[in-house]
C-alpha cells in the first residue's frame, strides 16, 4: 500500500514563508512525476507546481517566482518552498505522485496526500 503523507502547512502572515514536505512510503519500486495542487474554499483544484524524477519543473503562472518545488529521490519527499505568500494562496494544499509498485509496470499509478491547509492572514 502506498502513502503520501504532508506536512508543514499553517498560518502565516502576508509575506511570509512557508515549506510542505510529502513523503511517499509503502510498498515502492519508483516514484515518477511528483506535484503540489491546491483547493480554495469554491474553487476547483490546481496545480501549483510539479517535478520529474530528473528533476524538470513545472509551475502555474500565479507562483512563478515565489515558490520552489524540489525533491529527494533517496527519500522519495518532494517540498514545496513558499515565499512571498499572498492571501489568495490560502488553499488546502495536496501532494500527488505518480507510483511505480513493481519493476514490470509500464504506467504508474496516481496517488494523492491528506492536504495540509495553508492560510495567509494577517
Amino acid at each position: 500500500q502506498v502513502q503520501l503523507v504532508e506536512s508543514g502547512g499553517g498560518l502565516v502572515q502576508p509575506g511570509g514563508s512557508l515549506r510542505l514536505s510529502c513523503e511517499v512510503s509503502g510498498s515502492i519500486f519508483s516514484v515518477n512525476v511528483m506535484g503540489w495542487y491546491r483547493q480554495a474554499p469554491g474553487k476547483q483544484r490546481e496545480l501549483v507546481a510539479a517535478i520529474t524524477s530528473g528533476g524538470s519543473t513545472n509551475y502555474a503562472d500565479s507562483v512563478k517566482g515565489r515558490f520552489t518545488i524540489s525533491r529527494d529521490n533517496a527519500k522519495n519527499t518532494v517540498y514545496l518552498q513558499m515565499n512571498s505568500l499572498l492571501p489568495e494562496d490560502t488553499a488546502v494544499f495536496y501532494c500527488n505522485a505518480a507510483v511505480y509498485v513493481s519493476s514490470i509496470e509500464t504506467i504508474p499509478q496516481w496517488y494523492w496526500g491528506q492536504g495540509t491547509q495553508v492560510t495567509v492572514s494577517s
